[in-house]
């Protein structure tokens, strides 16, 4: 069977491509999970950035601009700033009721500049009198001095603005983005640890990722980075010309695929000329034909179908 870049009709149809811890607290998962990120999409040879906020910093930031009632409109509406930028979600936070007051406080945490460091440094000046709001900056510090540890080809980034709009997330908020090519999110997750309570399993923990798969077909094909191997058509086509010719081919079939060749039985008892203008519209390099002679010698003859070169072969010779 041939095997080409799958359509985004074929991926709507895989599972989520989803990676998540259930029934701990501990950081090291999401650690865990950063470094599955970053190999995941260095095997595909695309650059990002990882994204990190923490749902308790978000909690702090609404507490010290005095609308703690207020996190989610809060959250909503500065997830928004890099789409329709701060004035207008200044102006969406005024319209949610927030007071002016708490607008203007709020400006100096959602325009954080320098090093993750330097950010966190920041923050803990600006949620000093937050005891949740310390309790996100120190989880933060211990994500990203762990992963900075170990090293990561990613480029991680603490975005304080960053909330997915998800108001189930209870920590670690991640979110990932494609350097090269202008597109949303290609992953995200985060940590959700009251989540399991709305299936019935109250009090545990858990941490998870979902990668986008149409956005990373659409990073795929922007960057042309399918490998080779995987835009191969099939190389061989064997000719369908019956029952007893199809019971005789299809082992023959599967020696070749299991010798890493890209092998088809066209499906049906067709006219000879259908199936050749098949192979010629899929640029197939060689058709295999058995009929009664190649049957009773154990062979197949396999055409070259650019020279229009015949041979008759055995299936160790075609394979070789």
């Amino acid at each position: 069977m041939a095997c080409r870049p799958p359509s985004k009709r074929t991926l709507s149809r895989i599972l989520p491509w989803d990676a998540d811890v259930i029934g701990t607290d501990s950081l090291l998962n999401e650690i865990d999970l950063l470094q599955i990120i970053d190999d995941v999409f260095q095997r595909f040879g695309i650059n990002i950035t990882i994204k990190l906020n923490n749902r308790k910093v978000l909690s702090g930031i609404a507490e010290v601009i005095g609308e703690p009632d207020k996190i989610v409109d809060i959250t909503v509406a500065i997830d928004k700033i890099d789409k329709i930028g701060i004035d207008n979600v200044n102006a969406e936070l005024i319209e949610k009721g927030i007071s002016q007051a708490a607008v203007d406080q709020l400006q100096p945490l959602l325009t954080l500049s320098g090093s993750n460091n330097e950010k966190l440094e920041s923050l803990e000046q600006l949620l000093a009198t937050s005891e949740i709001g310390k309790k996100g900056i120190e989880e933060l510090r211990f994500v990203i001095g762990k992963t900075d540890e170990i090293g990561i080809n990613a480029t991680l980034e603490l975005d304080v603005s960053l909330a997915r709009g998800l108001n189930y997330y209870t920590g670690t908020i991640i979110e990932v983005k494609a350097n090269d090519v202008q597109i949303g999110s290609i992953t995200g997750g985060g940590r959700y640890d009251n989540l399991t309570g709305v299936f019935g399993l109250p009090g545990v923990s858990g941490v998870g990722i979902s990668f986008g798969a149409d956005r990373i077909y659409d990073v795929l094909n922007a960057l042309d980075l399918y490998p080779k191997e995987s835009r191969q058509g099939t190389e061989v086509l064997f000719i369908n010309f019956g029952d007893a010719e199809t019971a005789y081919c299809m082992p023959l079939v599967a020696k070749l695929r299991q010798a890493g060749i890209a092998t088809e039985l066209f499906p049906d008892k067709a006219k000879m000329k259908k199936q050749m203008n098949y192979a010629n519209a899929k640029h197939v390099p060689f058709v295999a034909l058995a009929g009664e002679s190649e049957m009773a010698e154990g062979k197949v003859t396999l055409k070259d179908m650019e020279t229009g070169e015949q041979q008759l072969l055995t299936v160790e010779e075609v394979v070789a």
